[in-house]
């Protein structure tokens, strides 16, 4: 059973920066770990995701501000978020599956309880 616990969500200034972690429990190591975020009145959507080979996958909307990176030697993956937005504010979530992940569009066995983040102006 594979638990996911996300850290580092906060409250920042646009411009600014934030690292998100996603801590698992149990064996992922053959796993693909997508972020998600979900803004309030707004649908979830994929931000980025990791393969367990490292290939990683961005919505158009982070691509070059937002970098996903994992260490496998303390099972965590980590959401680098660079220039911050207002438009990037929401709840963000970590989700895995087994094996690959080509997309976003996949029924993800695993979600952690989330993390906020807030970007003001």
């Amino acid at each position: 059973q594979v638990q996911l616990e996300e850290g580092g969500g906060g409250s920042v200034q646009s411009g600014d920066s934030l690292t998100l972690s996603c801590g698992a429990s149990g064996d992922t190591y053959f796993y693909c770990v997508a972020w998600f975020r979900q803004a309030p009145g707004k649908e979830r959507e994929g931000v980025a995701l990791i393969n367990f080979d490292g290939k990683t996958i961005y919505a158009d909307n982070v691509k070059g501000r937002f970098t996903i990176s994992q260490d496998k030697t303390n099972n965590t993956r980590y959401l680098k978020m660079n220039s911050l937005k207002p438009e990037d504010t929401g709840k963000y979530y970590c989700a895995a599956r087994q094996y690959f992940c080509a997309n976003f569009n996949y029924d993800y066995n695993y979600w952690g309880q989330g993390t906020q983040v807030t970007v003001s102006s």
